[in-house]
């Protein structure tokens, strides 16, 4: 099995965009938007600091370093059909390798796995299969791979730093309620349950999904409520829905502490005590070393992770979440703490009920976290 690497890879976004936003250039891109490389957006945009931003810079990250040219396509809508026709555009602008960043990709990998097999496909947050939701067929073939992350560890490492942090008046800001974002929350209730049993203390959390990820004045509104009305913490779990919140953190009296998502966005906002984060970009960055190597190809051999045909999942066994606990401003919570909890996880000591548990939030038990859930 390849290694992870040890740290999220700091590049800084160049935007190329084709279909969306301004198109730059440098000696990786090319003007007319054909590149070896191209990602397709999932919604939100792909300076959104977080989910698109993190898988587009392993893109960047691996085409910069290996002379590759790379580029992405904005879809103009979020739907199976038009995810379906980046995916034809991007073929049609040169694309040996092509990204998808979220499960919604997934009914479109699908269909065009076979149609276009001397393409590679990686998928993120999501595997193959028809989108029928009663009985679904699953297939990701040999020039495809799903790569999924364990979020509900790392809401859980959240939940249960803020809660050890002083916090027992907790947010959960959701964008959609798709699978890795009610991971990430369920994680995060039991994570400040865990922590709250620890203390002996009593936790409330409001719990709500905007049903979008984009940065609105309902969404800051509502967090700005929230703080008033004496919650201390707000997980912004949602692309751009995490940057509303910041801003009501930073109008609140007093201020607000966010926690982020995806990666690390300290940089975002000084009101951002911490992130739940996953290695999206090591993920996409390994992904493209395996293909370029030869390895992806290499399916019958189990001793390498990244290769065609598989459905993977990422997590603490690999170091692929966790918080960054080097721009965290805790106070209380400490390294020491943050390792010891991480180990109980990655020696599976602990278990967590992610979205498979069910789409209703009462399905996670807890006994000392009230969970007001706010549709």
């Amino acid at each position: 099995m390849k290694k992870m690497f040890a740290s999220l890879l700091a590049l800084s976004l160049m935007l190329v965009g084709c279909g969306g936003g301004d198109k730059k250039t440098d000696d990786t891109t090319k003007k007319d938007g054909n590149a070896e490389i191209i990602m397709i957006t999932d919604k939100g945009t792909i300076d959104d600091k977080s989910f698109n931003q993190g898988t587009y810079e392993g893109v960047e990250a691996y085409a910069k370093k290996n002379n590759k040219t790379f580029n992405y396509i904005k879809p103009v809508a979020a739907t199976d059909d038009e995810y379906k026709n980046s995916i034809d555009q991007a073929v049609k602008q040169g694309a040996k390798v092509i990204v998808t960043p979220g499960y919604l990709f997934e009914p479109a990998i699908y269909a065009k796995q076979t149609e276009y097999s001397d393409v590679k496909f990686i998928l993120i947050d999501g595997y193959p299969n028809d989108g029928n939701q009663e009985n679904p067929k699953s297939n990701t073939e040999n020039n495809a791979i799903g790569i999924k992350f364990q979020e509900e560890q790392s809401g859980y490492l959240a939940g249960y730093a803020a809660v050890k942090e002083g916090h027992t008046k907790l947010g959960f800001m959701g964008g959609m309620a798709v699978p890795a974002v009610m991971s990430f929350g369920y994680g995060y209730i039991q994570g400040a349950d865990a922590a709250a049993k620890e203390l002996g203390i009593d936790v409330s959390m409001n719990y709500h999904y905007t049903g979008d990820f984009k940065a609105t004045p309902e969404v800051q509104n509502t967090a700005a409520s929230w703080y008033k009305s004496g919650i201390t913490a707000i997980f912004g779990c949602g692309g751009a829905v995490g940057n509303s919140v910041m801003a009501a953190a930073e109008k609140a009296d007093p201020v607000g502490a966010v926690i982020g998502v995806d990666v690390d966005q300290a940089t975002e906002s000084k009101t951002v005590m911490t992130s739940a984060y996953k290695q999206l970009a090591n993920a996409v960055n390994d992904a493209l070393a395996s293909i370029y190597s030869g390895d992806f190809d290499k399916v019958d051999d189990d001793k390498i992770l990244f290769r065609g045909g598989q459905n993977i999942v990422l997590g603490a066994a690999n170091n692929a979440i966790g918080l960054p606990m080097d721009t965290s401003t805790f106070k209380k919570f400490t390294k020491a703490d943050y390792d010891k909890v991480y180990k109980t996880i990655q020696d599976g000591k602990v278990t967590i009920k992610n979205s498979t548990a069910g789409e209703d939030v009462s399905v996670i038990k807890t006994e000392k976290v009230k969970v007001n859930f706010i549709k």
